[in-house]
């Protein structure tokens, strides 16, 4: 069974950075601004608008409003740079509180009906 950060890393991630291009996208904002603000390459951010990158989780309203915000955020100059990393670990904290970590072991690993390694969730992979 692979460990959590090790699932947020190869798929939680991804799919934040994802969500965050294409709302960064619908404020106006063009690939290389975003490519720029997010300290990744152009084609990273043209892979997670086109979803051949980062689209295997569906977040819940809550977490999608969690990272729409920091969209408007970055967009207006209320966020910079230096929040990306804490930002972005808000979020991963909050999916890790979420039945998402349990649904993406499910998918993803053959999960034992006790597993426990959801971090801090209150929420059980059986």
């Amino acid at each position: 069974m692979r460990p959590p950060c090790e699932m947020v890393v190869w798929y939680v991630i991804p799919t934040v950075r994802s969500e965050l291009a294409k709302e960064l996208l619908k404020l106006g904002m063009k690939q290389k601004e975003i490519s720029e603000m997010l300290d990744i390459t152009q084609p990273a951010v043209s892979q997670y608008i086109s979803d051949k990158r980062g689209h295997g989780i569906k977040f819940n309203e809550e977490i999608q409003k969690m990272i729409k915000t920091f969209a408007f955020d970055l967009k207006k100059g209320q966020a910079t740079k230096r929040d990306i990393i804490p930002r972005t670990c808000q979020i991963c904290k909050k999916v890790k509180t979420e039945d998402i970590m349990c649904q993406l072991h499910k998918e993803k690993d053959n999960i034992p009906s006790d597993c426990t390694a959801c971090m801090g969730s209150d929420v059980n992979c059986d």
